[in-house]
């Protein structure tokens, strides 16, 4: 038999009854309760199951000591604070903090614990005389403190008992190289990476600095802070102060790009524009009206521009076809007197061009001996000319006289690559070294 169906009355109230119930519950479980005990009005758009509390905007102050400590740089501190702050007693500093400072002073930069027959050796420089003597033949002086490879050296031609140097381990560190109690001077930490170059001012206590973090950096020695940054978009390689105005120096990096920049105006005067390879080394005539500058060419099939000198005024290169071969020269260095300069070249030779035009290579005279395989070897002259002192990737130094390119003497200096030799500006027999392995040497 079938069964009756349900009215459409008692469909609707089955249906309705658990709407109701719904509706409820929901309205419960979403309702504020207000000071009255009604409800709130069910909306359309529900609130969310579990709602965000209320926020109390009222700024809650922090104990004495908590606002002492705030440690986190750029936090915003309100007035209320800074004069409740300003209104505490000062509290002594916790022992035994390492502070992050950019500029160690370490030892003295005066002369006065200098041995007396160095500090005679010196005097007679600003008397007008020259120490002209032989080759080194003491035990060499070593000078520890560099963690990582030393790219380059340079003794200071007014205070000729400092020496720079420039390391990876993102230092350059000032050497008094004969003091009795402490050698290192300055330790000078502003660099954020690896420091390829480093080069004395004229002016007072000013030297240079050059790197991977895309800046050159003008920094006083004496008062063991930075002057100046010079920032670029390129790693820099090399820097060099112009020869008769100190206020000018060049630059030069891994994107091929050369500028020259004005120190009082902070800013670039001339850049000089050629498809080149990254800038290894530059150097400038005795007059500063031109400069070489020397490229990487490993990554082409031919060799110019490897070699090119520019006219200094004008930004325009006077020639780039004066070497032939395809080899990378890491260093450039003018001879003090006569009209010539020298490249060190990959080819494990070091070359010699005429500075006038057409700038010639001399196919009759190389220095011969030595070994670069790809190391940044530098080579330099003796303050007399004489002497052409480079170093090598066996470790040695190798002195060459100037006229005749013959090997003077050998110094087996150390196990890993020499990588730059810099003779003292006044004692012609005292040659700094430096290494791959961070060591830095002064043989006398």
């Amino acid at each position: 038999m079938r069964k009756a169906r349900p009215s459409s009355e008692s469909r609707q109230k089955d249906i309705s009854r658990p709407l109701a119930l719904a509706m409820d519950l929901l309205c419960s479980t979403y309702s504020d309760s207000d000071e009255d005990g009604q409800p709130e009005p069910f909306s359309k758009r529900p609130r969310l199951a579990n709602p965000r509390p209320a926020i109390n905007y009222q700024r809650k102050l922090q104990p004495v000591n908590e606002m002492r400590e705030a440690s986190i740089p750029g936090r915003y501190v309100s007035k209320r604070e800074r004069a409740l702050m300003a209104s505490l007693p000062a509290s002594a500093p916790e022992p035994n903090v390492e502070q992050d400072i950019p500029s160690s002073t370490l030892g003295s930069l005066s002369q006065l614990d200098l041995p007396l027959n160095v500090m005679s050796l010196l005097r007679q420089k600003t008397k007008g005389h020259s120490r002209l003597v032989g080759t080194p033949e003491k035990l060499p002086i070593s000078l520890n403190g560099h963690r990582k490879a030393v790219n380059a050296l340079q003794w200071s031609t007014n205070h000729a008992h400092l020496l720079a140097s420039a390391g990876m381990d993102h230092t350059v560190h000032i050497w008094n190289v004969w003091n009795k109690n402490q050698k290192i001077a300055r330790a000078l930490n502003f660099h954020k990476a690896a420091v390829k170059d480093v080069k004395w001012s004229k002016m007072g206590w000013l030297i240079l600095s050059c790197g991977y973090d895309l800046t050159s950096r003008l920094i006083d020695v004496e008062k063991g802070s930075e002057v100046s940054v010079f920032v670029e978009d390129q790693v820099l390689n090399v820097v060099k102060f112009h020869p008769k105005n100190p206020n000018l120096f060049l630059s030069g990096g891994e994107k091929g790009h050369l500028r020259l920049w004005d120190i009082r105006a902070n800013q670039v005067v001339h850049e000089y524009i050629q498809r080149l390879g990254p800038i290894l080394d530059v150097e400038f005539s005795d007059d500063g009206r031109e400069f070489v500058s020397s490229s990487d060419v490993s990554c082409r099939n031919v060799s110019e521009n490897s070699i090119v000198v520019w006219d200094l005024a004008r930004e325009v290169p006077l020639s780039n076809q004066i070497y032939g071969e395809a080899y990378t020269c890491p260093c450039i260095r003018r001879h003090p007197f006569e009209p010539c300069f020298v490249a060190q070249s990959n080819g494990n030779y070091i070359a010699i061009f005429s500075w006038s035009p057409p700038f010639r290579l001399d196919k009759f005279r190389r220095y011969e001996g030595h070994g670069v395989s790809g190391f940044p070897i530098k080579c330099s002259f003796s303050s007399d000319g004489h002497t052409l002192g480079t170093g090598s990737a066996d470790g040695s130094i190798y002195l060459y006289n100037y006229r005749s390119t013959s090997l003077v003497k050998k110094i087996e200096a150390y196990s890993s690559a020499c990588t730059d030799v810099a003779f003292h500006p006044t004692i012609s027999n005292v040659v700094a070294s430096c290494s791959w392995n961070g060591d830095v040497s002064v043989f006398e």
